[in-house]
């Protein structure tokens, strides 16, 4: 090829190529439609690749549905009543299902005798048998740090995931859910499982919203939202939207269990299930607690405050109450000074933070000698605390139960208590007509109370503290196993047939 003839093709593919810009409307039209056409087609062969892996994987997990029980329970070592609900809730159906497996899904690093070792040694619970053990490795989807915003929808859909991740391992015929992801209810029905949860709290609730409509700054509502009006405007719709969609997806479960009459009123109105939902109060451990003498030292009187060191436990609330005491006593020289003991545990940084500046505020209140902090305490340390304290004091607002507040009682030590959710509908209540504690909503309330217990006699602080150790023993783990076992069995005889209680 000569030069002429190289430039002319040359000329020829440049003109080609411009023409390809110069194209008439109509021909541009042609190309955008091709490309759309193409990427369109690229879209549904992907989806449609995503749906036969997902329905193989479904289809693949009910065909080999395992006649067992699965626990879905991402984090066994969280130490709170959840898991002491867990590892009594394995131990029931083991007890009246011998032929059905009991398996954990955990993200933690256990075996078998590591989980029942652990429900031994941390709760006194004696599993019959090992349970089965499911690793989850995706647990960071889960959990709250992932989510800086909009962190309720992120951790629920990222459940989801977890489940996924739970289901295609290990498929029950019956899944039970003890940590509150409703968003799993679904894909486990999906999977062809019944769906048991065990529900200490609700999601959202309809009080969360109204905090937010009334522009309150708490926890769980930021100071920026609440002192903006268009801020809580979207996020009231981000509330009313999620509470939606947790109705819909709580509503798959074909059996839910509730820890208190709080958290039934709520669930029922979310869910709309009533029929499907049962009041089951959790398994306090009160037996140790209820051997101790009421007899309690009144010289210098000891008020308790046993709660991790979380901003909903509302410590800072007790601290000014209490100097709100000390401040009256000092007119009154004869009255004996009490002391305050605050008894919990750090999770992280920002909760060792929060101790600090209580220790700092009873400084500034001047009320640092007679308050004591106790941090990691072990539980025989607990219950000889326990054991000298005339009244113990709680203050978190819309406790779904207050096990803490049981503990009190138990031991023979006067609550006060917040007036609301567990502990007023359940707990602190009159036990046969007798006084079993005191409720309170502010700091002047809190501090009357305090005052009333310093004031009482002997023969009367003895007679609250023996009805509210009565009224304590309606939430043993006697009358939990009795009440779940009553509650699963019109589901789990579906599958098996229950052993013959003696």
């Amino acid at each position: 090829m000569n030069y002429n003839e190289e430039n002319s093709l040359f000329g020829s593919g440049c003109a080609c190529y411009a023409s390809c810009f110069l194209l008439r409307p109509s021909s541009k039209s042609l190309v955008m439609g091709l490309w759309i056409s193409l990427l369109s087609a690229l879209i549904s062969s992907f989806l449609s690749l995503v749906f036969l892996s997902v329905a193989s994987a479904v289809i693949l997990g009910r065909r080999r549905r395992r006649k067992a029980v699965g626990f879905f329970h991402p984090y066994t070592n969280d130490g709170g009543g959840g898991e002491r609900v867990l590892w009594c809730s394995v131990k029931a159906i083991q007890e009246d299902y011998p032929d059905l497996d009991c398996a954990i899904f955990t993200g933690d690093d256990a075996s078998p005798q590591s989980l029942a070792g652990r429900a031994l040694d941390r709760f006194g619970v004696r599993l019959l048998r090992p349970p089965q053990v499911v690793h989850l490795y995706r647990r960071k989807w889960v959990e709250e740090h992932t989510y800086p915003r909009f962190t309720m929808i992120g951790q629920s859909l990222g459940s989801v995931y977890l489940s996924w991740e739970a289901l295609c391992k290990f498929t029950p015929q019956v899944y039970f859910d003890t940590s509150g992801y409703a968003f799993t209810y679904p894909l486990a029905r999906i999977f062809g499982c019944k769906v048991i949860c065990y529900t200490h709290y609700p999601t959202i609730s309809s009080d969360m919203v109204s905090r937010v409509l009334q522009f309150n700054s708490m926890y769980n509502n930021d100071a920026l939202i609440a002192n903006s009006v268009l801020l809580s405007q979207c996020k009231v719709v981000y509330y009313t939207l999620f509470s939606w969609l947790y109705g819909l997806v709580g509503s798959c479960a074909h059996l839910a269990m509730v820890n208190s009459s709080w958290t039934k009123s709520h669930i029922e109105k979310l869910w709309r299930i009533p029929q499907h939902i049962k009041r089951v109060y959790p398994p306090c451990d009160t037996s140790s607690l209820q051997m101790l003498p009421l007899e309690r030292s009144v010289e210098n009187p000891v008020f308790i405050s046993v709660a991790q060191f979380r901003p909903e436990k509302a410590h800072t609330l007790q601290l000014e109450a209490f100097a709100l005491v000390i401040e009256r006593l000092k007119q009154d020289s004869s009255s004996p000074r009490p002391k305050l003991q605050f008894i919990g545990s750090c999770r992280n940084k920002q909760d060792e933070a929060r101790l600090q500046k209580l220790k700092d505020r009873s400084r500034e209140l001047n009320i640092d000698n007679y308050v004591e902090f106790h941090r990691d305490v072990m539980y025989k340390d607990l219950v000889r605390l326990l054991g000298g304290a005339v009244a113990g004091l709680h203050s978190m607002i819309d406790e779904h139960f207050g096990i803490v507040v049981v503990e009190y009682m138990a031991a023979g030590v006067i609550p006060i208590a917040n007036n609301s959710a567990g502990p007023k509908m359940d707990i602190v209540v009159e036990e046969d007509g007798r006084r079993t504690g005191f409720l309170a909503s502010d700091k002047e309330e809190y501090a009357e109370a305090i005052s009333k217990v310093l004031k009482m006699p002997e023969p009367e602080r003895l007679a609250i503290a023996t009805a509210a150790r009565e009224r304590a023993s309606r939430f043993s783990e006697g009358k939990f196993f009795d009440e779940f076992k009553a509650a699963v069995r019109s589901i789990l005889t579906l599958k098996t047939s229950p052993k013959t209680s003696s």
